[in-house]
């Protein structure tokens, strides 16, 4: 488990969510123009909630999502 300042450092961005539960993001550039976004949202006390990997192309279009926990569903397309 994270704490929030543990969280903080690691992502780069966060948004407040009801319930005191936080949504935090990082963005991650590839090699070719596409990017990764890590998405992990968790709830007051900051355990995990559920966590997974977006995956846009080099036009900022949402293509493919891998959901991580609490189960891992793999890759889905879009």
């Amino acid at each position: 488990m994270s704490t929030r300042v543990q969280n903080e450092s690691k992502f780069d961005a966060w948004d407040d969510l009801a319930g005191g539960g936080r949504r935090y993001r990082l963005d991650v550039p590839g090699r070719q123009g596409w990017r990764a976004r890590y998405v992990k949202e968790v709830d007051g006390q900051e355990n995990t909630v559920r966590f997974w990997q977006e995956i846009y192309d080099g036009q900022g279009r949402l293509v493919e999502i891998h959901e991580k926990y609490p189960v891992d569903k793999g890759h889905q397309k879009l």
